[in-house]
């Protein structure tokens, strides 16, 4: 079952992104090789959804977090190793090694390069080979999560051709009879296992990097439960993107599965809540998580409504596309399945009085779907004073503190509704009256 995420919640949780500055994806981004890249790629597209996966992969995080390794490879010369492997020659040992000669004569006679880079891929898959050799060496006595990883590499490598390959000096010349038979061996007969090689290096690229970035950020891993619980507990969660982001602690369970948050413009709601939705897509992925500590059941997928924006191509008020989204979560909820959905400022696009009866109304009805995680904030404080008889409802704010005229924010979660009303403060402040008054 793959993890129910919708192209807008990716977006305004600023997920994913190679070059966009600020990304999740590029927090993370420290691999040294394409292929590194690809699956890391692959790993941010596709999060887990059974727990013991979970768990596994965060636990492979640790255990290199814990090694304290640097990636031991030069990235050239595995760049040169996949050319090499990927230019198959095919063909039998005799045609190959035919081929090989052609090749040489020709380069011999002409500018044809095909010659020289054989020799030269040979070379570099020498040198990467050497090098797995001596992680494998390193960590074949550690255990750990990795460890079968490891140990089907060794077994690769303890193959008599290969072990012959890797004791070879690069810097004699090498044969044609050798570059032959080594091309025929590497690329008809061992395609799988130098697959699984390649594959091995690249897993460590990506272990290292986003391990590395969690020692350096001080994350944590998450706990993954089952979906059964219903359970999200975190301590001093943070923004992952955002330097010396003020953590929280949060608890949502069944029989209280549902937060409704309030707090003035400006004190800190949209960031929590992008935090939250982080934190659960991260912890699904077996990342690393800007927390403490984090136990959650497994969600079937992740929904917001944060930065809704009007359509024009479709017709859409800026109203009626917040509408429509909260369909698109009130059909997901609905279908059963166990999700975490993020309503910020809902019905914003329109008056005052249809805000509080459809924030009342809707934070109602999510209240009755105890398989399902929900937050929603507002800033109509007069809806939580509506909200205190529903059940699993839980109440917090963030608070506004003032000294003197000015606002300071504590992004600090505290229990009840707030009273701050300070928006009128902050248009006098900022001189608005004053201008146009002039």
């Amino acid at each position: 079952m793959s993890f129910r995420i919708d192209r807008q919640t990716l977006d305004e949780l600023n997920l994913l992104g190679k070059f966009r500055q600020g990304s999740v994806y590029h927090l993370f981004n420290q691999v040294k090789t394409r292929g590194g890249e690809q699956l890391l790629d692959m790993m941010f597209r596709d999060p887990l959804t059974d727990a013991a996966s979970i768990n596994t992969r965060s636990s492979i995080f640790r255990y290199f977090q814990e090694q304290q390794l640097s990636f031991p490879f030069d990235v050239q010369q595995v760049t040169l190793m996949r050319e090499y492997l990927d230019a198959g020659s095919g063909g039998s040992a005799p045609m190959v090694l035919a081929g090989m000669v052609v090749k040489k004569v020709l380069s011999g006679l002409t500018r044809d390069e095909r010659y020289k880079k054989n020799i030269q891929g040979l070379q570099a898959t020498i040198v990467t080979l050497k090098k797995t050799a001596g992680i494998i060496a390193l960590l074949e006595h550690k255990s750990g999560p990795f460890a079968a990883r490891i140990l089907a590499v060794k077994k690769i490598l303890e193959q008599p051709n290969m072990a012959r390959l890797t004791e070879m000096d690069i810097y004699q010349a090498l044969p044609v009879q050798t570059l032959a038979f080594y091309e025929h061996l590497l690329k008809s007969r061992l395609t799988v296992e130098m697959e699984a090689v390649l594959q091995f290096i690249y897993e460590l690229d990506v272990y290292i990097a986003v391990s590395s970035v969690a020692a350096r950020k001080k994350f944590s891993y998450a706990v993954a439960l089952s979906p059964e619980k219903n359970l999200l507990s975190v301590q001093d969660l943070r923004h992952p993107c955002i330097d010396n982001a003020i953590g929280n602690d949060l608890l949502m369970q069944e029989n209280s599965n549902v937060i409704f948050l309030t707090g003035a413009n400006m004190a800190g709601k949209s960031t929590l809540m992008k935090s939250i939705g982080i934190g659960m897509y991260l912890a699904h992925m077996g990342f690393p998580v800007a927390a403490q500590k984090m136990e959650f059941s497994v969600r079937e997928g992740l929904y917001s409504s944060i930065n809704v924006a009007d359509n024009i191509g479709l017709g859409y008020s800026h109203f009626y596309a917040e509408v429509v989204r909260v369909k698109q979560a009130a059909d997901a909820a609905a279908s059963g399945h166990r999700l975490l959905l993020m309503f910020d400022e809902l019905f914003k696009g329109t008056n005052v009085k249809d805000a509080y009866d459809g924030t009342l109304s809707v934070t109602e009805a999510f209240a009755e779907y105890q398989d399902c995680l929900f937050i929603v904030s507002t800033h109509i404080i007069e809806v939580g004073e509506a909200l205190k008889g529903t059940p699993n409802m839980q109440f917090r704010f963030l608070p506004t503190i003032m000294e003197g005229s000015r606002p300071r924010y504590t992004y600090k979660v505290e229990q009840g509704i707030t009273e701050d009303r300070q928006g009128m403060l902050i248009i006098m402040n900022e001189g608005i009256l004053d201008l146009i008054n002039s």
